[in-house]
């Protein structure tokens, strides 16, 4: 009598359980298929600096309807749109401006956001101005920069990404490297500080790439997609220095968000 009470409350307990677990799995479904919400947040390359056609509410940000957030969402009608992304944004820029429209129903975020608290306007200033000694030792900086503070700054945006958009796939763009070598270009630059910028380039596409994956978030890699399309290619999906509109230097020209980043992200969402 007593094992047949023993069995009845066993068997009791693993059916409670299996109801309990089975409704945090449906409850779980239910909030992932209801976040169909697209955030677009970073940095310049993001907002499209450089690719024209910039929305006039966005002011200083600089977003444009050539960007690749915009594309994507005109393309896939997600249930709602919020672009945040801004020229010039840093880590603490996000943080502190960007995350507002996050929430439970999201259900794509995108970001780039790394190269501005690496100092990429004053590394290319000073290699376009300056000798190549300063170039490269400037290059150097930053390098050592993204080695031991980068990835703290990173781990707190990635963290307060997941904390508010929860059921959210997360993908984080990455930057392309700007010149093709050994080949003829009149950007100015010599060979070796061309060189050492696209190392710095690879070496901060790393440190985002190990970040986000740390966090489960996805590394959207752009450096295949732009091949062929650096300066000095002839074909350059990149502005070199424009000194008309000098922000516009060494950002994704409107074929570079199309071309460059659009196909992977499309590839990755």
């Amino acid at each position: 009598m007593r094992r047949s009470r023993l069995t009845a409350y066993v068997t009791s307990l693993l059916l409670a359980t299996t109801a309990a677990l089975t409704g945090a799995t449906a409850a779980q479904a239910d909030q992932q298929a209801a976040a169909t919400g697209y955030v677009a947040l970073g940095d310049s390359y993001s907002s499209g600096l450089g690719a024209g056609s910039y929305i006039g509410s966005s002011g200083d940000c600089k977003r444009s309807t050539k960007a690749y957030p915009y594309l994507w969402a005109a393309a896939n009608s997600p249930s709602s749109f919020d672009f945040t992304a801004c020229s010039g944004a840093r880590t603490s820029d996000v943080l502190a401006n960007q995350l507002g429209p996050l929430g439970a129903g999201t259900g794509l975020v995108t970001i780039s956001i790394g190269g501005n608290d690496a100092g990429f306007s004053d590394v290319m200033t000073t290699c376009v101005l300056q000798s190549e000694s300063s170039c490269v030792a400037r290059i150097n900086t930053a390098r050592a920069y993204v080695d031991s503070t980068l990835p703290g700054r990173l781990d707190s945006v990635y963290s307060a990404i997941s904390t508010r958009a929860p059921a959210a796939r997360v993908v984080v763009l990455g930057y392309p490297r700007f010149y093709k070598l050994s080949g003829s270009c009149l950007a100015g630059l010599s060979e070796t500080e061309r060189a050492a910028i696209n190392g710095a380039a690879d070496h901060l596409d790393s440190a985002i790439a190990k970040r986000a994956a740390d966090h489960g978030f996805t590394f959207g890699d752009v450096r295949p997609t732009f091949t062929g399309h650096e300066i000095c290619s002839g074909s350059s999906w990149l502005h070199s220095v424009n000194w008309l509109n000098i922000g516009e230097s060494y950002h994704p020209t409107a074929s570079g968000q199309s071309g460059g980043y659009l196909p992977v992200l499309n590839a990755n969402d």
